[in-house]
């Protein structure tokens, strides 16, 4: 059995136990857990006594890290650097910026099988939805959201799942009750579908897909020289709708990043190519057999976004797939982030990270993977690994985060302590 397997047997087999126990004569309702899932911000901050890891820098012990409407204005060791801020001593502890997932359905998906359960998904029968935003469906109190940061995730990617051109992504920090709140970035990158580990196969085959993406940019082309012609009727019939083509623009127009799921190598050489003809902001996402072609990647520097779990010959377009995939990609220059690929489970993100540890990638470039790279990658540069003036996503740890020993003790999100109280815990307290 593979080990992915045997995760997504761990979270069914937590489900029955749960809905055994909720089978159960009921017992006196415990007390929710108190208080919001923010709790009240002051002014200044101040994390002091850790050792702080981040990335390009050595472990900082003792460090102060000063916070201030939302951001960190200060690091270093000087306890001076505290005055007149409310102190989190957490000496003994270690400190990273929050981790991030950048594919996930957190908060737009419940129960796969439900339509009422999912907002992940543009429902018409089009291969390409460009103008879909999944940031309309996104759900900031969504169970998961709280489970998912109970293990130090900040933020997430929130991708769209259906079609060629699936739509529009989101960032979402991992807190807030109203969408305004918790939305980093409305529109983070536009998705579109070959191949992914995690989602299956687009609509079309792949021969079928370059055609109708070189259609819909060509058109997109066309649609941004002449847009007062098209408004007013005078062009011929284009490959996609207003809306369409008005996310396309913004894509040539180098404004947004286009991620491709794109698993077999023979398709990543044609998105590389793909990508330098109509001068796009190319990553790669999934990528089972993006170490074919590191070097390649890595000269035209597009980054890839991994599952370490993904191994071994699965299917037609992945039969190199290899434990190693992050590694090897990171030896050859190519920038990378890890994901869990995950929804219910993206919590499980720091034990993925841990394997791609095992199976050869230096922890130094896990850490950056799981911190950094997401942001880098799709270039928002006030998120990431802490430095002075960034937004303060923090986790406190009781020892290294790849080891699933350790535990997310603090979790600091855009400057507020957030509470680690789930629904999970609730159980755990009314059932126990």
């Amino acid at each position: 059995m593979k080990r992915r397997q045997m995760l997504g047997l761990v979270g069914v087999g937590a489900l029955l136990l749960a809905g055994d126990a909720l089978g159960q004569e009921r017992k006196p309702a415990a007390k929710k857990p108190t208080g919001p899932a923010e709790q009240p911000s002051p002014k200044r901050l101040a994390i002091v006594g850790a050792t702080l890891h981040r990335t390009g820098a050595e472990p900082l012990a003792d460090a102060v890290i000063v916070i201030e409407n939302g951001r960190i204005v200060s690091i270093g060791t000087d306890r001076g650097a505290a005055a007149n801020a409310t102190t989190l001593d957490v000496r003994g502890k270690l400190v990273t910026g929050g981790l991030i997932d950048p594919l996930t359905r957190v908060g737009v998906t419940e129960v796969d099988l439900e339509a009422q359960g999912r907002d992940d998904a543009f429902t018409g029968e089009r291969a390409i939805a460009a103008g879909f935003a999944v940031a309309d469906g996104y759900d900031p109190v969504s169970p998961i959201v709280a489970i998912t940061r109970r293990e130090g995730l900040t933020s997430v990617g929130v991708i769209p799942v259906s079609g060629l051109v699936t739509g529009q992504s989101a960032w979402a920090d991992l807190a807030g009750e109203l969408p305004d709140k918790a939305l980093g970035s409305r529109s983070l990158a536009l998705h579109v579908l070959f191949d992914d580990f995690q989602l299956g196969s687009g609509p079309v085959n792949h021969a079928t897909a370059f055609y109708l993406l070189r259609e819909l940019f060509d058109d997109a082309n066309i649609f941004r020289a002449k847009r007062g012609d098209f408004e007013k009727r005078q062009l011929r019939s284009l490959a996609a709708s207003r809306l369409d083509l008005d996310v396309v623009t913004r894509v040539l127009e180098g404004k947004l990043p286009v991620v491709f799921h794109a698993d077999r190598a023979a398709d990543i050489s044609n998105v590389i190519t793909f990508a330098k003809t109509y001068k796009l902001r190319a990553i790669i996402a999934s990528a089972a057999e993006g170490w074919k072609v590191a070097g390649e990647l890595a000269a035209a520097k597009i980054p890839a976004i991994v599952y370490p779990l993904d191994e071994g010959p699965r299917d037609l377009v992945a039969r190199g797939a290899r434990e190693d995939n992050a590694a090897l990609l990171v030896k050859a220059g190519v920038s990378v982030a890890l994901s869990s690929g995950e929804s219910h489970n993206a919590r499980k993100l720091r034990q993925v990270a841990g394997n791609a540890v095992r199976a050869g990638l230096p922890h130094t470039a896990a850490l950056d993977a799981l911190t950094d790279a997401p942001a880098r990658i799709f270039g928002l540069e006030g998120y990431g690994s802490p430095k002075e003036k960034r937004v303060a996503n923090l986790a406190v740890w009781s020892g290294d985060p790849l080891e699933l020993s350790s535990r997310c003790e603090h979790l600091i999100i855009r400057g507020r302590q957030v509470s680690l109280a789930s629904r999970q815990t609730a159980l755990l307290e009314k059932y126990r």
